[in-house]
């Protein structure tokens, strides 16, 4: 007959082995190499900001259209010698900038202009390199977290459609009778390297943090301030473009006072351009008095922001309300600045910098209205 046991003795170990728990249930076989993944996103954000820098300082020295034919591969290679810049130099004779407004230049002048142009497209030839470096290598190490391959081929996928819009925005000032890009097509290249930059932070601040932790602060999602975010970045977004606008036509330097524009609220011939929609890509009073609508009303959905998450339960989320509204202050401030001072290279180009600090501030305020940071019953 089995010997009785008190309930409160020890079963043998050997007989039947004790397993302890591990914790992070959720995160097994999901967990990859979280950390590697996000220094290498952090090290493609900060390539991608400075091609948005490099880009804009192309576009206000006028470098752009100095290259004009589109080698992804052999245009990694610049000019060896006297007679390889002999040839770019000719090419560039043939385009309607040169003998429209640059016949004047030498060679020495052009040699200016097309390193921009060419450290520009090597910069993007660099971030491709990296991402498919990075990729590839997580790829074949197996340390990419569930979920997230798609995710990564995303971004890659990104970068070669803005490689093409690049190209596309070139080619728009290589015939005909224009002497520069289409501004539609600047702005729908700035635009995409915004989205690029804007899908890169979103997945860093998502990395940052424990599939665990994601998944319980999701179930306390601040719905109407999340919501409420995702309108001041689509606003933004549009602004941004509208910039873009501004700077392909050089309609900054148009009206330099503030707040009136040639004495008015508005200018005198905002729709003299026929046909009418031409007025909203290439009449340069029109396009800088709708950016300058565009920056008040950011700054009022700002200001309506800012007030409903003050109203939030978590200091985290009330924190980055706030920080993405002084930098939209600090944006409209600069941006008259800018306006009044006749946009010089200098402070048109710290202008669109700041731009990105916005955007990621809001995105930022975002992702803590949609993943709420946790804290003790004493948190304020």
């Amino acid at each position: 007959m089995a010997e009785k046991r008190s309930i409160f003795q020890d079963v043998d170990a050997a007989a039947a082995p004790r397993v302890q728990p591990t914790g992070g249930m959720i995160d097994r076989g999901r967990r990859g190499a979280r950390r590697g993944i996000r220094l290498w996103l952090m090290l493609l954000f900060a390539l991608v900001v400075v091609m948005i820098a490099v880009g804009g300082l192309t576009r206000l020295t006028d470098s752009g259209l100095s290259i004009t034919e589109w080698r992804p591969l052999t245009g990694a290679l610049p000019p060896m010698n006297a007679a390889d810049w002999q040839s770019e130099f000719a090419l560039y004779k043939a385009s309607p900038e040169f003998q429209t407004h640059n016949n004047w230049m030498s060679l020495e002048d052009f040699q200016v202009i097309y390193w921009w142009e060419w450290g520009h497209r090597q910069l993007g030839r660099v971030i491709g390199l990296v991402w498919a470096v990075g990729f590839l290598g997580f790829l074949a190490a197996r340390q990419i977290p569930a979920g997230w391959t798609g995710r990564l081929l995303v971004l890659g996928a990104l970068g070669g459609l803005q490689g093409a819009v690049g190209w596309w925005m070139v080619y728009s000032g290589l015939g005909g009778d224009r002497t520069d890009v289409a501004s539609y097509r600047l702005a729908t290249h700035l635009g995409l390297a915004f989205v690029i930059l804007g899908f890169i932070a979103w997945y860093v601040m998502l990395l940052a943090r424990p599939e665990r932790d994601l998944l319980q602060a999701k179930r306390t999602r601040e719905g109407r301030l999340f919501g409420l975010g995702t309108g001041w970045l689509h606003l933004t977004l549009l602004q941004i473009l509208i910039g873009a606008l501004v700077a392909g036509i050089d309609a900054g330097r148009s009206y330099t006072e503030w707040p009136l524009m040639g004495g008015n609220l508005w200018p005198d011939q905002m729709m003299v351009f026929e046909p009418w929609w031409r007025n909203f890509f290439e009449n340069a009073g029109t396009v800088q008095f709708i950016h300058r609508m565009g920056g008040y009303a950011v700054l009022a959905f700002a200001v309506l922001a800012v007030l409903r998450g003050r109203r939030s339960a978590y200091t985290g989320t009330r924190t980055a309300f706030a920080l993405a509204f002084l930098a939209v202050i600090a944006q409209v401030a600069l941006g008259i600045t800018t306006v009044v001072l006749g946009a010089p290279w200098q402070v048109a180009i710290l202008h669109q910098f700041l731009a990105v600090i916005v955007w990621v501030l809001i995105l930022r305020a975002r992702f803590h209205a949609g993943y709420p940071v946790a804290q003790s019953v004493r948190g304020k």
